[in-house]
C-alpha cells in the first residue's frame, strides 16, 4: 500500500490554469497577428489569421472545456 502513496498527486490547481492557457492563448496570438495583418494592407491574409484563431477557439473550447467539466 506505502507504494500506491508515491503515485498520488498533490495541489493540483496549476492544472487549471495550465488547461486555460492552452485554450486561450494560441487563439489570441493568432487574433493579434491576424489584426496586424489586417492593418498592413494584407488583409487576405489577417482573415484567414482569424478564421484560424476562430476555428481553434471553437476546438479548444470544446475538448477543454470538457476535460474541465469532467465529461
Amino acid at each position: 500500500m506505502k507504494q500506491l502513496l508515491f503515485f498520488e498527486p498533490g495541489n493540483l490547481n496549476g492544472i487549471v490554469f495550465l488547461i486555460l492557457a492552452i485554450l486561450l492563448a494560441p487563439p489570441l496570438l493568432l487574433a493579434v497577428i491576424g489584426l496586424i495583418l489586417f492593418k498592413i494592407k494584407n488583409r487576405k491574409a489577417g482573415k484567414v489569421f482569424f478564421i484560424l484563431a476562430g476555428v481553434y477557439l471553437v476546438v479548444g473550447l470544446g475538448i477543454c472545456g470538457a476535460m474541465m467539466a469532467g465529461f
